[in-house]
């Protein structure tokens, strides 16, 4: 058998002004052919799953692309269209299986829907080639997606520990499937409801209970697979939203019941998954009553992760302002600020005026630095292997990288975007995040993968940035309404087909 496997995720914020080209994608994962099959060989991701598969299957294997960016504004469309092609010139010479990472939650300047627009044109070549979808939690699913696919699985964790438990789930349904063992068919339910990312953590209530449904189903004879899908809710589209797929053996009752016991489930606890937000003084306060460390102070309206500046320094100016003490932060992107602190070297003395540097059209915000003191005590070249159980084992950089020390507070400025999820971003830099008393990550709910161990306590800084979740201040034109929460009186008929929603 000649296998491809292939990775194309970009989880898109319309709201965010970075940029997203080819060089974005470069940055974090841009690789073709054995580049590729070296890079993620032997790590707990979704190609080293299908890596691992199709080695154990014998197959020759090829690999046209592993792509994935950092979250950010919508691709131009040279980008999506020649990571697409690079897949689709592949397709075109015969192969006889597809095995696909792709987040779902892509949107590009082309299309509202990056995965099954490439999707589509797969099967335009090749109409009855089998194929198998690996989708990220935070995926928006599409009618094109589920009926261009054989199979689709998703992501049971978030923070994302489970990438090759999904891929791997996804790879040997496909091969069953071409042994002649089963039939999958698929039941899809989508839910007018777009929740907060931050009541979306899977080992917190309501998608705990949720996730055990799914496994609970997974147990029942004839069901291959069962998911959940949070959504993306800053991926404005037609498409956002949450979603249940099922999976199962030739019985399409059998799934559509699952699919719509779960999808009722979720509906009725929607109240559960909108974040009521705090004043940040108070939240601040709070921290400074707390004696025991380290105190996780999130930064999350300017994650990176969910397409954020992670420039924004509206929190970091409080937490300095309210005299708090022992502070790490991770981390702040300013290629400049790091260039400044690497011509003046370490030991070195310097003002500078940090972060602040992009415009947030979308939030009617300009950037605004903050003037900081304060000495040079490290410098490196930001590269580092994720430990941690989230993309363990890969090798990941954060650019040009410098650590100011102001006193009360070290920061890490890096050049290249990374949301702080695994400690390797303060090892790295010669800092121990578990003797700190306070760490200010500008992260969601990834953080737990490195630091849920370490915390003594987390508290949620409502700042600044383009990953609020104030909806409020957010202009949704393409969202399909009506949808909860921002329509609070809309129902939800779990028999209804996802596109007349």
């Amino acid at each position: 058998m000649r296998s491809l496997i292939a990775m194309l995720m970009h989880e898109t914020n319309t709201f965010s002004p970075i940029p997203t080209n080819l060089q974005r994608f470069k940055e974090w994962s841009g690789l073709t052919g054995t580049d590729a099959l070296s890079f993620y060989r032997d790590t707990r991701s979704a190609m080293g799953a299908f890596l691992d598969l199709t080695e154990q299957w014998g197959d020759e294997i090829v690999c046209p692309v592993a792509a994935e960016a950092m979250p950010s504004a919508p691709a131009d469309a040279e980008t999506y269209d020649y990571l697409s092609n690079l897949i689709l010139e592949e397709v075109q010479k015969g192969v006889d299986r597809i095995l696909l990472a792709l987040h779902g939650a892509m949107i590009t300047e082309n299309t509202l829907d990056g995965e099954g627009t490439l999707l589509k044109r797969i099967r335009a070549i090749a109409p009855d080639i089998p194929i198998a979808v690996a989708h990220d939690f935070h995926a928006n699913i599409t009618t094109s997606t589920v009926e261009n696919c054989t199979v689709l699985t998703g992501y049971k964790t978030y923070p994302h520990t489970d990438l090759y438990e999904t891929a791997h789930k996804a790879g040997s349904i496909l091969y069953d499937t071409m042994q002649g063992q089963c039939n999958p068919v698929m039941a899809w339910r989508k839910l007018p409801l777009i929740s907060h990312t931050l009541k979306q953590g899977t080992d917190d209530e309501p998608f705990k209970s949720f996730i055990s449904l799914c496994r609970a189903a997974e147990r029942k004879t004839g069901v291959l697979s069962v998911s959940i899908f949070g959504g993306f809710p800053l991926a404005d589209s037609p498409y956002t939203g949450t979603s249940v797929v099922v999976v199962t053996d030739n019985d399409d009752r059998l799934a559509n019941r699952i699919a719509t016991d779960i999808a009722e489930a979720c509906w009725a606890k929607r109240h559960l998954q909108i974040y009521q937000q705090t004043p940040l003084n108070q939240q601040i306060q709070k921290a400074k009553e707390l004696t025991e460390g380290p105190v996780i102070l999130l930064d999350h309206c300017d994650n990176c992760g969910s397409g954020g500046t992670q420039d924004v320094m509206t929190v970091i100016r409080e937490v300095m302002e309210a005299g708090l003490k022992d502070v790490a932060v991770a981390a702040v992107w300013d290629p400049e600020a790091v260039a400044i602190m690497q011509t003046a070297g370490m030991g070195a003395d310097v003002t500078l005026h940090l972060g602040g540097n992009t415009d947030m059209p979308a939030i009617q915000q300009s950037g605004q630095p903050l003037e900081v003191q304060g000495k040079v005590i490290n410098l490196t070249d930001g590269c580092f292997r994720i430990d941690g159980p989230m993309y363990q084992g890969l090798e990941v950089c954060m650019g040009p990288t410098a650590v100011l020390d102001t006193g009360k507070m070290q920061i890490i400025v890096i050049s290249r975007h990374i949301e702080p999820w695994d400690p390797g971003v303060f090892h790295s830099v010669g800092i121990a995040p578990e003797q700190k008393r306070y760490l200010l990550l500008k992260s969601r709910i990834h953080y737990r993968a490195g630091f849920a161990d370490i915390a003594r306590h987390t508290l949620l800084l409502d700042g600044d940035g383009v990953t609020t979740s104030d909806y409020q201040l957010l202009n949704f034109s393409q969202l399909k309404r009506p949808i909860f929460p921002l329509d609070p009186l809309c129902s939800f008929e779990p028999n209804t087909s996802p596109d007349s929603l």
